[in-house]
């Protein structure tokens, strides 16, 4: 994982000194001591696209003397402020002390805005030649307001060595707030094994671009991921391998936590899946008594799916079921727990609504709300559940209504058509990670759809948002989750977050080429698009 140098923390006054003797800057805080070599990067030129600009004004220099202030009435702010400085000071080489003494000048995040239309995750970004200020109801919205600040300071901000200034920021208004309420992507840590490390640099990557929801596929036919005391074999032998035969891995609780801790730090819910009935090789073999004949099959480290069922009939089976969602359940503070339900091939009809119909109730039981993949569409969707949608242009006309159906009764659905958002599809035909079963999807397919006309006949409020899955029968490692998803995720992030008037691929596709340089310096060796004019790195 990237690492970050940091600073020794010193006293406000003494940060003072030692900035004007470091770096032989007088200015007041917030002052432009450096003079421009150009103008900085257009206020609206960030992903995803703003919901409101308004440019003029003198810019904001990052100086020696900057500090960032923070009202720090519940520590949200502060926490914001400790991120965001942690960011700029490698770079930089700033002090850049967080403070809670208020000030007109400097870097100044602000909770507590009367203004509705923010909603909690919305900010109001100003800039002037005296200060930035960051203003929102709540800790999500300042820290996605930084995110904003942090792609409108040049692309060399994101090293991790002191670089050569100036730090400016366009001078004017930024007013956002996101389009949906659910935006994100998925980790699939069951086909390949994937340290915390390596899931947390993938979660810092996310919240560049404002997504708010890591879904992590902790179960398949070929790796168990988490550990369950009641259970203890479905981790420590159904995790002991992965596709191609390595030796895979899984996350103990406290590993777990960890993630679920830092991704909370980024604003970020953890949405754990457990794929039932089907893609359930790796605990069959775990557990003979799981299976209808009694006997355990061996692991699995191939690719195909469809072929696994637990046993529907058996009481044992919702023994099961109810033992790990439980477990789960404690261990995850969010709101959503994922069953999976796809590709139950193995699994009759009949069997699959009655178990579907017994697991609905058991996430309930402890206090989650269902998500299934959309053939839980096909069963009965208790009330409150999300479908999550991952078909594709080739997806018959039936089950499509079916799902479409399912909205108009109330269900929510999470959009992920596989020949747009599935990240693991290769680009084209010379792309040497991925798969294609949905065809290639270049980058302009992955953004140009709208997920309010998406699917005819579903309710535009029955869309709860969107999300970027990325299986892994092909990567196992960070450096190819970077290419396969990048330069893609953006974009889908943007159609969960930017109005629907701001979508436009030629303008996109500019904005996008102007995060190259951001993404190379951040060390991502993304997929460089023909598409795209990419920004000279």
């Amino acid at each position: 994982m990237r690492q970050r140098r940091t600073l020794p923390r010193l006293s406000g006054s003494l940060l003072l000194v030692v900035a004007a003797a470091v770096f032989g800057v007088g200015a007041a805080p917030g002052g432009g001591g450096t003079a421009s070599a150009g103008p900085p990067r257009p206020l609206g030129e960030i992903v995803p696209a703003p919901a409101r600009v308004k440019a003029g004004g003198s810019p904001y220099v990052v100086t020696a003397g900057t500090r960032i202030r923070v009202d720090d009435g519940s520590g949200g702010a502060r926490r914001v402020g400790e991120y965001l400085a942690d960011l700029l000071r490698p770079s930089t080489g700033y002090p850049l002390p967080v403070t809670d003494q208020d000030g007109r000048d400097g870097i100044r995040l602000r909770l507590g805005s009367t203004d509705p239309s923010l909603g909690s995750e919305g900010y109001r970004l100003q800039s002037s030649g005296g200060a930035v200020t960051i203003t929102a109801r709540g800790p999500a919205g300042l820290f996605h307001g930084v995110q904003t600040l942090r792609q409108l300071l040049p692309a060399a901000v994101e090293k991790d060595t002191v670089q050569d200034g100036p730090w400016k920021v366009a001078g004017g208004t930024l007013t956002d707030s996101p389009r949906y309420a659910y935006r994100s992507a998925m980790l699939d840590v069951s086909r390949h094994f994937f340290s915390v490390d390596e899931v947390k640099r993938y979660i810092d990557q996310l919240a560049l671009y404002k997504i708010n929801t890591l879904h992590l596929h902790l179960s398949d036919d070929q790796g168990w991921r988490i550990a369950i005391d009641s259970w203890p074999r479905l981790a420590e032998y159904g995790g002991s391998t992965e596709v191609g035969g390595g030796p895979g891995g899984h996350y103990t609780k406290s590993d777990y936590r960890e993630i679920v801790r830092y991704a909370s730090s980024r604003y970020l819910e953890v949405v754990p899946e457990i794929d039932l009935p089907g893609h359930t090789n790796a605990a069959l073999a775990s557990y003979a008594e799981l299976n209808c004949d009694g006997v355990a099959p061996p692991l699995y480290t191939g690719t195909s799916v469809g072929f696994s069922s637990l046993c529907v009939p058996k009481s044992v089976t919702y023994d099961f079921v109810d033992d790990v969602i439980r477990e789960l359940a404690a261990l995850t503070p969010g709101r959503y727990l994922h069953i999976g339900g796809d590709e139950a091939h193995s699994t009759s009809h009949e069997d699959y609504v009655a178990f579907m119909e017994k697991a609905q109730a058991i996430v309930g039981k402890y206090g989650k709300t269902v998500v299934g993949w959309h053939q839980l569409t096909g069963a009965e969707p208790v009330a409150g559940a999300v479908a999550q949608y991952w078909g594709y242009d080739r997806t018959g006309a039936a089950e499509r209504e079916q799902v479409a159906g399912a909205a108009r009764n109330g269900t929510k659905l999470v959009l992920s058509p596989a020949d747009r958002t599935y990240l693991d599809m290769k680009y084209d035909k010379d792309t040497r990670l991925g798969l294609a079963w949905a065809g290639y999807v270049e980058v302009r397919r992955s953004y140009d759809w709208d997920p309010a006309t998406y699917l005819a006949g579903v309710p535009e409020d029955s869309v709860l948002g969107v999300e970027a899955p990325l299986w892994t029968e092909t990567l196992s490692n960070s450096g190819e989750i970077e290419q396969m998803a990048f330069p893609r995720l953006p974009g889908v992030a943007e159609l969960g977050w930017s109005p629907a008037a701001t979508h436009d691929w030629e303008a996109y596709k500019v904005r996008l080429g102007a995060q190259g340089p951001r993404l190379a310096a951040l060390g991502v060796d993304f997929y460089r698009s023909p598409q795209v004019p990419w920004a000279a790195e």
